[in-house]
């Protein structure tokens, strides 16, 4: 039965999550295990309950509490279902929520490295790729095209966070990543049996065409910050430095678009 609570009060403590703690404090870095994370639309939300994440409560416009929503929130059993109108929700939470609803939920045990890559042949690795919204177009490029799992450096933004969920569609749930160690975590990759293929501007390269590179049994391509790229040492240690073909005199795309192009090209075979 759902315990429908109608919004009265802004600075109700319940609240809180959903319009006054920072990224930081729903991640709960020195307790990771009482963690949170928010899930916003339908179509996320259904991903994160069929990938077996834990809802704490539910906020969402009351015109939806009896159409879109009631399926999801019948889903979630017993948590308290905040509601009200449109214009209250936009003033608790600061912005137009997407499709007039919010989930907050307990964050998932991290796999490790290891679980994550057991069975994968072409994993994402992803070195110090900071802004929220590359994390979460390169994860749903990942689980479009082709790859099996996607790999962090310690330095990138957490795919939990609320954007980068968002921009991910939901594949955060759907497609298998973690954390990798720092430092060591080139050797890491490798101790599994992958070959490795930095996506660099460099003097030298393959192409993304290379037969040899895309017949690799195990590959794991790595993908830098859109500034910096990536870390030289990273670079020089790989098996391979990959570029791709450009025309008109362009020399580079943004991150998350080369990473569609570079999953396309090497998942595929």
């Amino acid at each position: 039965m759902p315990n429908i609570i109608e919004i009265t009060d802004f600075n109700a403590p319940e609240l809180d999550v959903y319009a006054r703690l920072s990224e930081g404090q729903l991640l709960n870095r020195h307790e990771p295990e009482k963690g949170i994370f928010i899930a916003e639309s339908p179509k996320v939300i259904e991903r994160a309950l069929d990938a077996g994440c834990v809802p704490i409560s539910f906020l969402a416009e009351d015109r939806h509490i009896e159409t879109q929503a009631k399926e999801l929130i019948h889903r979630c059993g017993d948590i308290p279902v905040y509601t009200a109108p449109f214009d209250v929700l936009t003033r608790l939470t600061g912005f137009k929520l997407t499709r007039g609803m919010l989930c907050a939920m307990h964050r998932p045990k991290l796999l490790s490295a290891e679980e994550v890559c057991r069975n994968a042949r072409r994993v994402a690795v992803l070195e110090n790729v900071v802004n929220p919204t590359n994390v979460g177009a390169i994860i749903r490029s990942a689980a479009a095209m082709f790859m099996d799992a996607v790999l962090l450096t310690p330095g990138c933004s957490d795919p939990l966070y609320r954007r980068a969920i968002r921009v991910s569609m939901g594949t955060v749930f759907q497609v298998p990543w973690t954390f990798l160690d720092d430092p060591g975590w080139m050797e890491q990759l490798k101790s599994f049996g992958f070959r490795t293929a930095s996506m660099a501007l460099a003097d030298e390269t393959v192409s993304i065409e290379n037969e040899h590179l895309r017949a690799e049994e195990k590959l794991a391509i790595i993908l830098g910050s859109e500034g910096e790229g990536l870390n030289p040492d990273t670079i020089s240690s790989s098996d391979y430095v990959v570029r791709i073909p450009m025309a008109h005199g362009i020399d580079s795309l943004n991150v998350a678009a080369a990473s569609a192009v570079a999953f396309w090209e090497l998942g595929k075979n």
